[in-house]
């Protein structure tokens, strides 16, 4: 793959630390979530993962749509992240993605699944992070 655009962040402590981008338009501190124990004051990786999926997956859909000349302007989408303890002594990640288009179902279902397949963030988890999906508060 020949790539499109390339970036970097740079985390100095972990999650109780800082994160920044090289160009420093993300400049962040971190902290635990309460539900882990830490202070919750600052942001932490899944939210960042959340707000990136969310913003990706949203594009994805206004892409594929504009591909088959849908016409629509906006695809909210709402990525909600989890993370929790897996069988290996480790840690996994769960991720939920709901949509809400004003089309009717069945085309709103398979614009979503179409933008499924062409959204990177969903190309990069394929395999290791189940994924569930909803479009206009039903699950696909």
């Amino acid at each position: 793959m020949k790539a499109l655009y390339t970036t970097s962040a740079t985390a100095l402590a972990g999650r109780n630390g800082q994160v920044s981008t090289e160009d420093k338009k993300v400049d962040l501190q971190l902290s635990y979530p309460k539900e882990m124990g830490g202070s919750g004051e600052f942001t932490n990786p899944e939210q960042l993962f959340a707000a990136g999926y969310a913003a990706c997956f949203s594009n994805a859909i206004l892409h594929v749509a504009s591909q088959t000349k849908m016409a629509i302007k906006s695809a909210p989408t709402t990525a909600t992240v989890g993370i929790g303890a897996n069988d290996n002594g480790g840690f996994a990640l769960t991720v939920a993605l709901a949509v809400e288009l004003e089309l009717d179902q069945a085309e709103a279902e398979k614009l979503v699944k179409t933008a499924h397949q062409v959204c990177p963030y969903s190309n990069a988890v394929r395999g290791n992070i189940d994924v569930k999906l909803t479009v206009n508060g039903q699950a696909i």
